[in-house]
């Protein structure tokens, strides 16, 4: 028989622990944590991928390196021909108007005119085969004649002055804004169209800036350092890409920044010595910083030219006609230096 008590009399055998049983209360709550939550446990209960052997552990950032990454653009070739039949091209158009402006003299402005609005209509042709702008047709006769008005002004009036040529440029860009409005095919674009046929305009007009800078005196000599600036620039710059095209100033313009500054250089250097050649208000001093303010504008509109290309083909655009789009940097950067020659002859000199 087992005895009524136990040997260890007044000690609760269960006061280490719970006392076994059934349960009476409510049941545990889930563990919680920072890090825990519903969509952490539906994740936990998805099969385990099994790790090859020397692979190391899935780490919660690599979900990010599971994207697939962004596609390289390769850059576009530089074709060693073109760059150089370019360099050409803007050689050529430099002598002449440097040679043009030779011919200017007190009452006898008419033969560097004639020359000028032949360049005119060349940019003209040009910037409108490349742009390719609403009414192509209506903005192209419209420049030409604003052109021809231009010239006309700048010969004709009496006191030398861009006023005229303003007032010319604000009529023809009205003209042809209004001529795009009449047609209702071209209406529907004539908000894209503004922004060409505004600088196409602006463009034939700063060539006519010249024909006003030879009745100034010293400025036929302003036109032949600035000019002759540029011209050196632009070959320079186009002959460099040609050779050593770096660094690529983006992968989709085939232009190199070496070619730019290289060619700004060399055209500031043939200002300073022409102006160490020419008579008073002439220094080389000055001369050399009329010559790098056109050098400049003229590498940095033909850049400008390029860079808009790219975007046109990049947005799906079609090619244009070819010789039209390679005389388009050459022309827009002496266009540039024609007004920048005009202003830095009436600040220096």
């Amino acid at each position: 028989m087992f005895p009524s008590t136990s040997p260890e009399t007044g000690r609760d055998p269960w006061s280490d622990g719970p006392r076994p049983g059934p349960a009476y209360g409510q049941p545990p709550a889930p563990r919680s944590g920072p890090g825990v939550d519903d969509g952490d446990r539906r994740e936990r209960g998805k099969p385990r991928r099994a790790r090859r052997s020397g692979e190391p552990a899935r780490r919660p950032d690599d979900a990010a390196s599971d994207e697939p990454d962004e596609e390289v653009v390769p850059p576009v070739a530089v074709r060693k021909p073109l760059s150089l039949a370019i360099a050409g091209f803007a050689a050529l158009l430099g002598v002449g108007l440097v040679l043009g402006a030779q011919t200017a003299g007190p009452g006898h402005r008419l033969p560097f005119a004639i020359i000028i609005a032949g360049v005119q209509l060349l940019f003209v042709l040009a910037w409108t085969m490349a742009m390719r702008p609403p009414a192509l047709l209506l903005v192209a006769l419209v420049s030409a004649g604003v052109a021809v008005a231009a010239d006309v002004a700048a010969v004709q009036t009496e006191i030398a002055g861009l006023a005229p040529l303003g007032y010319v440029a604000a009529g023809g860009f009205l003209l042809g804004v209004l001529g795009q409005l009449v047609r209702r095919v071209d209406r529907v674009r004539v908000t894209d169209s503004l922004g060409s046929t505004l600088l196409i305009i602006v463009g034939v007009v700063a060539f006519g800036t010249l024909v006003v800078l030879s009745r100034v005196p010293a400025g036929t000599q302003a036109i032949t350092v600035c000019l002759t600036a540029s011209g050196v620039a632009l070959t320079v710059a186009r002959v460099t890409d040609a050779v050593a095209p770096w660094p690529r100033l983006a992968p989709q313009v085939p232009r190199g920044a070496a070619g730019v500054v290289v060619g700004a250089m060399l055209g500031t250097l043939v200002s300073a010595l022409l102006g160490s050649y020419l008579v008073t208000p002439f220094t080389p001093t000055r001369a050399a910083i009329i010559g790098l303010v056109a050098a400049v504008a003229a590498v940095l509109a033909d850049l400008a030219v390029g860079y808009a290309e790219a975007g046109r083909l990049m947005a799906g655009e079609a090619p244009t006609m070819w010789v039209a789009r390679h005389m388009q940097g050459p022309l827009g950067g002496f266009a540039l230096a024609a007004p920048a020659a005009y202003a830095m002859c009436m600040l220096f000199l």
